[in-house]
């Protein structure tokens, strides 16, 4: 299988990897959509416990795909809103644990998504950063909800208005990841976390999770209402231009 997600089982794991290199497995669309329905079929799989997601050669994901991000009319941004909300509802609700694997880069809605995990293990090369004010947009993917969640909301807007950078001991120290190892060994050291999951009774740790995942729908209504607006301003535009040209944006409010 050579597709944007690949997916294979490691035991009573399923590990789900982000498979667009030549991008830094930048997050297309194409791969939201399997990434939802491989987390949807693990679910209802009862010989998975835990799921697995992490990057193609040594990266995470370095974000959204900017190529695809084309919306002009604020109905085409809702709708591409609401299937982000709906994959990080997935994530945040379901009731089998996830666990982020990060090498390299997790960026923008790589960041988010390793948030949304329950577990995050990093190599010693990891890097985590909000990056979505460099082009125009807030963040999104539940990293409202998921990042204030593990730092408190005090780290949290330095974070994601300062576009703080986060080298891996860093994110260790403020609770950002839960454990660092050498690079190259976060997807092992990620099963091996899964095998703890072995003793505890599958039911309870889907309720655990539920228990935890607090109260979503306002976050994800904001989110929806803001990051719509925010995809057709003129602001995202520069952003936009100003990436791909490689240079500073020049952002004017609007």
């Amino acid at each position: 299988m050579n597709g944007p997600l690949l997916s294979r089982r490691e035991g009573n794991c399923q590990v789900l990897t982000f498979n667009a290199p030549a991008r830094k497995n930048a997050l297309s669309m194409e791969m939201r959509a399997e990434l939802y329905d491989a987390l949807l079929a693990a679910e209802q799989d009862a010989e998975v416990r835990c799921v697995v997601i992490t990057g193609a050669e040594g990266t995470f994901c370095a974000g959204g795909d900017i190529g695809q991000m084309n919306e002009t009319q604020l109905a085409s941004a809702r709708t591409r809103m609401r299937r982000n909300t709906r994959l990080v509802q997935q994530m945040l609700t379901m009731g089998k644990p996830l666990i982020a694997a990060v090498e390299g880069w997790a960026v923008g809605a790589g960041f988010s998504l390793a948030m949304a995990c329950d577990t995050v293990i990093a190599a010693d090369n990891a890097r985590f950063q909000s990056g979505f004010g460099k082009v125009g947009l807030a963040a999104d993917l539940g990293l409202f909800h998921t990042l204030p969640s593990r730092v408190g909301m005090a780290r949290a807007r330095q974070i994601l208005m300062y576009n703080q950078r986060l080298e891996a001991a860093d994110a260790l120290s403020l609770g950002v990841v839960d454990s660092v190892v050498e690079t190259g060994q976060s997807l092992q050291a990620a099963l091996h976390q899964a095998e703890a999951l072995n003793d505890q009774a599958p039911l309870a740790v889907a309720a655990t999770k539920a228990m935890l995942a607090g109260q979503l729908e306002w976050a994800f209504t904001r989110e929806v209402d803001w990051q719509s607006q925010l995809l057709i301003s003129a602001d995202h535009q520069e952003g936009k231009a100003a990436f791909a040209e490689k240079r500073a944006p020049r952002f004017g409010g609007n």
